[in-house]
Parts: structure tokens; C-alpha cells; sequence
């Protein structure tokens, strides 16, 4: 296992491992939900291979990353998210770098490319299509709004109550739901569930599904970043959308039509037969899409 290193930005302490030369070009790493820097651990031997560097931090609220501050909010949005992979890449000295992100890391990279396009080398994001943030009119399909049970869930104290209390379970559901032909062991599950573990994982996951729909307050700090994001911002980075055929989260379809958002080159991928966790079903397609010129 790849030794962890730590961080002290503003805000959290983030816990992340670094592989291959620290002079090669550096790929950062950004998981999702429910998940840990495990989700990389088939992608970065091919990237190590292709010469690049890796840099895989465990998001807020994951892992080891911690907030020192008891007074902290315990904020899932967005913007923080990627203003976090901002702070880690300012701390280790690395001005530009490749982003890949998953899920919640998905999420933080399309804001990455869109807010910081000179840090940014080329974008591939996996399971997700670029949206700042449902506004006041948009429609969900019927299809999307059923998948997203588990994001209304959460606004309960039932919600609430489950990812406390029954964490394992209800993750280990989630696995199985989103990624169906996925065949995971009782060890790969546990290697990443430990990561739930982190005090303010249930804060941070409320926290990220709640204000994503105006239930809950966003954070004060980021306002700032906030308001850049609208109207949504175009993403100038080239940029790599893949995106699995029987994903039972976010639906393929839900990815469609994002092209009007990109200047630069663009192009989405659905991947036949794979599901939600791309990176651990697919990991040669994320490798592909990284090295590509």
C-alpha cells in the first residue's frame, strides 16, 4: 500500500497518496461517492507506466482527510471540493496537472476546468455530466428522478439515520444498485468502507445532497466561487466524458447533450456493459483517455 502524506490548507488536513517520479506529469486523482482512493488502485499502474505521476486524495470527509476545526461547516458543495483540490495542488507545488474525476470528483473537475482552465491540463470525468446545479425550471427526466432515491432519502433524519447507523449496508446496497455486473469481493468493499468511518463522512454527504437542491445552506466561504457559476461557465479544457451504459445513478442519458457547454475538444464515451464505478470496472478506459493526445 502506497504510504499517505498529509496536507494543512485552510480548511482540512487532506490525507492523499503520491506515486512515480514527483519531477513526471502529474495526474490528480478525485473519487466520488460512496467510495475512497481506492476507486484508483487498477488506473495508476497504467499511468505510472505511461509516465506520468499520480496524486490521490481522499475527499472531505473521507479517509484520513480531517478538519481541524470542530467550528468548521461541515460543507459537501461543490465548490469546496474543488477549491480543496486547488489548495492541494498550490501546497505540493504542482501548477498544472491532468484531472480526473469520479462521481463527486466529476463534479469538482468540471469546476476545476472551469474556474482554473490554466491549471488544468486536459479533463476526463467519469459517470457524470457537467451541471453547475439544478436551476429553477430544469426538468428531470422521470428515469432520473427515480435513480435519485437515495439524494431525496437524505433529507430525512431516516437518510440520516441510515448512513449513521447502517452505513455498511446501505453503501454495500448502493454498490450493487449502481454498478449491477460488477462482481466486487467482501475485501475490496471493506478496503474502501473503513473510509466511512472519518467523524464527518455523514455531515459532508448530507451536507453535498442537501444544498445541492436548496435544502440546506451553502457554505459562506464560497460564495465567492458560487457566483461565478452563473450563468454555468464554458469548459475551454479538452475534456473526456465516460460514461457507463448500466450506470444506475446518474443514467447515461442524463449526460447527453452537454456539448454546447465546451469550446474545446469534447467528446462522450458510453462504456457497453459497465456501471456506475467506472474507475474500478473500466480502469483501461480511464488509463486511454489520460494518455490520448
Amino acid at each position: 500500500m502506497p504510504a499517505t502524506h498529509t496536507v494543512d490548507t485552510e480548511v482540512l488536513r487532506i490525507a492523499y497518496e503520491r506515486q512515480g517520479p514527483a519531477d513526471a506529469p502529474a495526474v490528480l486523482l478525485l473519487h466520488g461517492f460512496p467510495d475512497d482512493l481506492r476507486t484508483w488502485d487498477a488506473v495508476i499502474p497504467g499511468l505510472l507506466a505511461a509516465g506520468y505521476q499520480t496524486i490521490a486524495p481522499a475527499m472531505r470527509g473521507c479517509g484520513g482527510t480531517v478538519f481541524p476545526d470542530p467550528d468548521t461547516m461541515r460543507s459537501g458543495q461543490t465548490t469546496a471540493q474543488a477549491q480543496d483540490a486547488i489548495d492541494l495542488l498550490d501546497h505540493l507545488g504542482i501548477r498544472k496537472a491532468v484531472v480526473v474525476g469520479h462521481d463527486w470528483g466529476a463534479r469538482a473537475g468540471y469546476l476545476l476546468a472551469a474556474l482554473w482552465p490554466e491549471r488544468v491540463e486536459r479533463l476526463v470525468v467519469a459517470s457524470v455530466g457537467y451541471e453547475t446545479g439544478i436551476k429553477s425550471g430544469d426538468q428531470l427526466k422521470p428515469e432520473q428522478i427515480h435513480a435519485y432515491w437515495y439524494q431525496w432519502f437524505f433529507h430525512s433524519e431516516r437518510g440520516r439515520e441510515a448512513l449513521q447507523d447502517n452505513r455498511r449496508a446501505f453503501c454495500r446496497y448502493i454498490w450493487h444498485a449502481w454498478s449491477p455486473t460488477w462482481p466486487f469481493d467482501d475485501a475490496t468493499f471493506e478496503r474502501t468502507a473503513k473510509s466511512w468511518d472519518n467523524p464527518d463522512w455523514v455531515a459532508v454527504v448530507l451536507h453535498a445532497y442537501c444544498v445541492r437542491w436548496g435544502a440546506a445552506p451553502p457554505d459562506p466561504r464560497y460564495e465567492a466561487l458560487e457566483k461565478q457559476l452563473e450563468p454555468q461557465p464554458n469548459i475551454s479544457v479538452p475534456t473526456t466524458l465516460l460514461h457507463g451504459e448500466l450506470d444506475g445513478a446518474s443514467l447515461a442519458a442524463s449526460s447527453e447533450g452537454k456539448e454546447t457547454f465546451f469550446t474545446g475538444p469534447y467528446e462522450r464515451r458510453v462504456l457497453p456493459g459497465i456501471g456506475h464505478y467506472v474507475p474500478r470496472e473500466a480502469s483501461e478506459a480511464i488509463v486511454q483517455a489520460v494518455v490520448q493526445k
